[in-house]
């Protein structure tokens, strides 16, 4: 290691920088090579810890999330060739530009952890501590500033550890996050003349929460909800044809085609599910077109379905929704969910004023945001709390705090992402907000993935990335409770951070103080 570390210093500090976070966006989904995380951050550390200056480690960090974001958001860029004639050049615009952008914070995490790190004087076993803390606090704060985009979160590398993965229940993404720094930074160390305490006591702790997690998920009983079938509905329709007019109406017969497919295992559906802007009209102001839905929906149950909503009235003028419908056998419309987070560009032009060009999506008209999280109540089923698309994506906004739902219920259409890693991501975070609060997941995609998961994040069935079908399910039952990440949200990061934040001084400390004890031996024995 002492080696290695003296051939890394002799690379570009800028380059090495860049190159580490690429490694470390391998250990995201699809890939899931959560051992890349190891010489990413050892190669981070290292670069802080012979820089000079703060601001050359604000440049530290900037380049390593450059390579970080950039890698793990080439995806965005999709969406830009959707309508490659109109927005194909803005596509490694995109690409660049929020990996820059979103590098921003990740270079703040490398000043700031040096500001700290040398404010308490600590060594390189301090320095691991506080960067793993400030990255989990900046993870949080990417979360909300500027509407928030908590996207590829260091703990969603666990989604295929199942048992790790258990951990956000009761640390939240962003404890888990912290914890995986420390443990994939610790070798650093292994470079210096410091003790192996602090690596082995890393690792020791990434089996506990293996152990820790194994133990919670045995013996969990395969609870389902009684008298509850789900069908879920994945028509793969291509996005470049979604919302041509002459194709609109095959569209929804197709997905009438397969909701009135005949039960493989005889099991009839309870109720029926399509995806996010599965309907491409406005179904709210169209009572023939209710009335044909209603003839899907099972008897007593219920057709779900996502649908743009359109509404003009004297006090807000013209207001179009991203929204979710529930509609009876008898074609009425029972309940209405108005998506709250809106994707920027996709949705809506942030600063309109100033920003004259159309959003991606269709029509001029921007959407309008309404009044999420919230639980909805829904005949035949537990009361649910429903995530339109990009809604699954943070952790502390899903569940209404006043009502606790009884499942999660995610409508998306990632067609605009095509096969690329966009997807995969997406459902692995929609995956860490079945854990964090303890409650059945299911997600209906307009090309995939369609699944249902447990109240642990463990995958019932699904229907796999760009192919047609449908999906029979059982609900999963919810936990009695939800665990301590579902009743106490980012205080737990909070008291997470700040503890992690005075290990690093103690710590030191203690290595300092063991250190003199050693010197008075030697001069005694000398």
């Amino acid at each position: 290691m002492v080696r290695l570390r003296a051939n890394f210093e002799k690379a570009p500090w800028w380059l090495s920088s860049l190159v580490f976070g690429v490694i470390a966006a391998g250990a995201l989904p699809p890939i899931h090579a959560t051992p890349l995380l190891i010489p990413a951050f050892v190669g981070l550390v290292w670069a802080l810890d012979r820089c000079a200056t703060t601001g050359r480690g604000f440049y530290i960090g900037w380049w390593f999330g450059l390579g970080f974001f950039s890698s793990g958001l080439y995806w965005v860029g999709h969406a830009f060739l959707v309508d490659a004639a109109k927005y194909g050049f803005l596509a490694p615009i995109a690409v660049v530009g929020l990996a820059a952008g979103m590098a921003l914070f990740t270079g703040l995490v490398s000043c700031l952890t040096l500001l700290f790190s040398r404010w308490r004087r600590l060594d390189l076993a301090g320095l691991i501590l506080t960067l793993a803390a400030v990255w989990a606090a900046i993870e949080w704060l990417r979360s909300w500033l500027f509407t928030g985009f908590p996207w590829n979160l260091i703990a969603t590398t666990w989604t295929e550890y199942e048992p790790v993965m258990q951990a956000v229940a009761y640390l939240g993404p962003y404890g888990l996050g912290l914890l995986s720094i420390v443990i994939a930074a610790a070798p650093a160390l292994l470079a210096t003349n410091n003790s192996r305490t602090f690596v082995i006591v890393s690792y020791v702790a990434l089996a506990a929460i293996a152990v820790g997690g194994v133990v919670r998920l045995s013996g969990v009983p395969a609870a389902d909800v009684a008298g509850v079938r789900l069908r879920l509905i994945q028509p793969n329709i291509d996005q470049r044809l979604k919302w041509k007019s002459e194709l609109r109406i095959g569209h929804v017969r197709r997905q009438i085609e397969l909701s009135r497919r005949a039960a493989t295992d005889g099991a009839a559906p309870t109720h029926i599910i399509w995806a996010e802007t599965a309907v491409p009209f406005n179904l709210a102001g169209d009572p023939a077109l209710k009335r044909v839905l209603g003839t899907i929906a099972p008897k007593g149950g219920l057709l779900i379905t996502g649908a743009p909503h359109a509404l003009n009235t004297p006090e807000q003028g013209q207001q179009l929704f991203n929204s979710l419908h529930a509609i009876d056998d008898t074609g009425t419309l029972v309940a209405t969910y108005d998506k709250m987070h809106l994707v920027p560009f996709g949705e809506y032009v942030p600063f309109r004023k100033l920003l004259s060009f159309s959003k991606l999506t269709a029509g001029r008209l921007d959407f309008s945001p309404g009044s999420g999280p919230k639980t909805i109540s829904l005949k035949g089923l537990p009361p649910a709390s429903v995530l339109i698309c990009y809604e699954a994506i943070f952790p502390a906004g899903v569940v209404d705090a006043e009502t606790r739902p009884g499942w999660l219920l995610n409508v998306t259409n990632d067609a605009w992402f095509g096969n690329s890693a966009g997807p995969y991501q997406h459902f692995a975070a929609a995956r860490l907000r079945a854990v964090e609060q303890g409650l059945p997941l299911v997600r209906v995609a307009n090309t995939g993935i369609s699944a249902v998961v447990d109240s642990y994040g463990r995958i019932r069935d699904r229907l796999p990335l760009g192919v047609s079908g449908t999906l029979d399910s059982a609900l999963p039952a919810a936990l009695i409770a939800p665990p301590l990440y579902g009743r106490f949200g980012d205080v737990l990061t909070l008291i997470v951070v700040i503890v992690f934040l005075f290990a690093g001084p103690i710590f030191f400390a203690i290595r300092k103080g063991q250190g003199r004890l050693q010197k008075n031996k030697e001069k005694t024995i000398a």
